[in-house]
């Protein structure tokens, strides 16, 4: 994925994120927003680790790390299915250079969300 569809698709997912759940900006100020951005830069950075490994176990692995840290720290699964929900969507509704890429992605997506509510249901 080029350095500008990234950067494109973080600022729509973190846009998204706080105009749905503005009290995130009262609990957590501009660094709660700007670790959201650099949140799903991870995000994206480790799809494209997991698309070059050709391995959905790896970006699975990385769900499961950030969970553990995320919960650790008062955010709530859901709101890490909430923004894999959101990083599918736009996914899917833009365009990117490499097609079969975006298409990965959102394969590698799915499947951590599967994990993400056998998660939340325990």
């Amino acid at each position: 994925m080029k350095t500008s569809e990234q950067e494109r698709i973080v600022q729509l997912v973190t846009d998204e994120i706080y105009e749905a759940y503005p009290f995130l900006i009262e609990k957590f100020g501009q660094n709660g927003r700007d670790r959201t951005e650099e949140d799903n830069h991870h995000h994206l950075d480790h799809l494209a680790a997991a698309y070059e490994m050709n391995s959905a176990a790896f970006f699975i692995d990385y769900t499961n790390w950030l969970n553990n840290v995320l919960t650790s720290r008062n955010v709530p699964t859901y709101l890490i299915i909430d923004n894999y929900e959101r990083l599918i969507r736009l996914l899917g509704q833009i365009t990117l250079e490499n097609e079969n890429e975006k298409r990965v992605y959102i394969a590698y997506l799915e499947q951590a969300l599967e994990h993400l509510h056998t998660l939340s249901k325990r």
